[in-house]
């Protein structure tokens, strides 16, 4: 039982922050909008791919899954 609790509380941070995330997104105007992000916009085609967001974002959560592992 020990475990399921551990998993719980990580799928439940995992839940808080993707709604800050969807919240919080778009009053945080550089978000998803750094040096490196692909755009291309065409007549009747629009595709972006946050690139920098996306590598940023995979250091932070490698930095604390880091962390917490540790303890």
């Amino acid at each position: 039982m020990n475990e399921i609790g551990k998993w719980l509380v990580v799928v439940g941070l995992v839940l808080v922050g993707a709604g800050l995330w969807l919240w919080l997104g778009p009053r945080i105007p550089w978000l998803g909008r750094l040096p490196g992000d692909i755009a291309v916009e065409r007549p009747h085609f629009k595709f972006y791919f946050p690139l920098a967001t996306c590598v940023i974002l995979s250091l932070v959560l490698t930095l604390l899954a880091w962390l917490f592992r540790r303890h």
